[in-house]
């Protein structure tokens, strides 16, 4: 029979037992204060997951007022106006013959469209002009045959005058309709028109001796609004309506 102050023998590779009371060998307690971990939320009703290859907003990013639209696809803003007279060529052409008169004929003649102010000003004289100048060759047919009578030369050459002046005229109307369109064809026509009533104008002073410089302020009229529709803000308004036709 043992003595049970017999200590048993050590095993080899044992640790000695550490000096003091032990406590006996227990199964082990959970902490009373566990780490805490963030607690998972569910999303709000409605809530749908951003799709694949989301990227969220940079830092700082402010999210737009309610009611914002954004605006629709391949969306360019107005061109800003750059400041100054700027010349630029036409990038359309009339077609056909059908493309160079009026849409909807002469009906729209009174019709303005939403164009800027410089371009209404600019259509008004333009139309303006036109059917003072169709009234101003009507007289001068008359005048011209009256001459004839008289100076079949001269009667000849102002016969033939008048009758430019009034081919001009209606062009004029037509063109000013056309540019009220936004084609900016019929705008580049219209400046050269204005260089060929130069033309008309210094023929008929000479031709009267100086006294047809009556037609000089219409000149100075129509050169203002080949003025206007060069301005910044008209022909920003031509770039905008680019490939609406």
């Amino acid at each position: 029979m043992s003595n049970p102050s017999d200590v048993p023998p050590q095993q080899p590779g044992a640790q000695p037992p550490a000096s003091g009371n032990v406590p006996p060998a227990g199964p082990q307690q959970p902490p009373t204060n566990p780490p805490s971990t963030p607690e998972y939320q569910a999303p709000p009703p409605g809530y749908q997951a951003p799709p694949p290859g989301y990227q969220a907003p940079p830092p700082g990013y402010q999210a737009p007022p309610p009611g914002y639209q954004a605006p629709p696809p391949a969306y360019q803003g107005q061109p800003a106006s750059t400041g100054g007279f700027r010349f630029e060529m036409p990038t359309d052409r009339p077609r056909n013959f059908s493309d160079a008169l009026p849409v909807g004929g002469l009906s729209g003649m009174f019709k303005v469209a939403a164009m800027p102010t410089e371009l209404k000003v600019s259509y008004w004289i333009w139309l303006i002009g036109g059917l003072l100048g169709l009234l101003g060759g009507i007289i001068g047919l008359f005048g011209s045959f009256v001459l004839i009578a008289f100076a079949p030369a001269i009667g000849f050459l102002v016969l033939l005058l008048v009758i430019v002046a009034l081919a001009l005229a209606t062009a004029q109307i037509i063109l000013a309709m056309k540019m009220k369109e936004g084609r900016e064809w019929a705008r580049f026509a219209l400046t050269i028109l204005v260089g060929i009533s130069l033309v008309l104008t210094v023929l008929s002073a000479s031709l009267a001796d100086g006294r047809a410089g009556g037609n000089l302020p219409g000149f100075i009229i129509s050169l203002v609004a080949t003025v206007l529709m060069w301005l910044p803000n008209a022909q920003a308004w031509f770039v905008a309506n680019r490939g609406r036709f």
